[in-house]
């Protein structure tokens, strides 16, 4: 399990550019690690479009802002074009990032359960420990509550 004060897992992921990201390569800036189940579902559109809104304040704190979910980088690309996206969203879609972080278990749609990942964040503080550690997060305060982690 992640914990705040540790050191956040390193990972390699294939981003929306195509372009492979390694975690550990952004040591010297804080990272806002958010994982999301599904691209362009109401929920993650939310989350994603409160900090697409408060970009300039994200910009501010000088972080970096991943999103990962289990879909493709086609996906990812067609999200981001669709709402205007200005951060970098990561597939995983073998959700090996996700196990590793915790956030991949079981979810509970119209009384049914399907695997997925668990809407979580994760603050990385420019040194790469765990800052903070939000789960069950709520797309609709998701940003405000970043950015309060980040001391913005």
């Amino acid at each position: 399990m992640v914990e705040e004060g540790k050191p956040a897992p390193d990972f390699e992921l294939t981003s929306d550019a195509g372009e492979r990201i390694r975690l550990s390569s952004l040591r010297g800036k804080p990272v806002v690690l958010y994982f999301y189940p599904k691209d362009d579902t109401p929920g993650c559109t939310t989350q994603a479009c409160g900090i697409r809104d408060a970009w300039s304040e994200f910009e501010a704190t000088g972080a970096v802002v991943l999103g990962v979910s289990p879909d493709d980088e086609e996906s990812h690309v067609q999200f981001k074009q669709k709402f205007g996206l200005p951060f970098t969203l990561l597939a995983d879609p073998d959700h090996k990032v996700a196990d590793e972080y915790g956030v991949w278990g079981e979810l509970h749609f119209d009384g049914k359960s399907v695997p997925g990942v668990k809407r979580s964040t994760f603050v990385i503080d420019s040194d790469g420990n765990v800052a903070k550690v939000m789960r069950e997060v709520n797309p609709n305060l998701h940003a405000a509550d970043v950015l309060a982690a980040l001391g913005h």
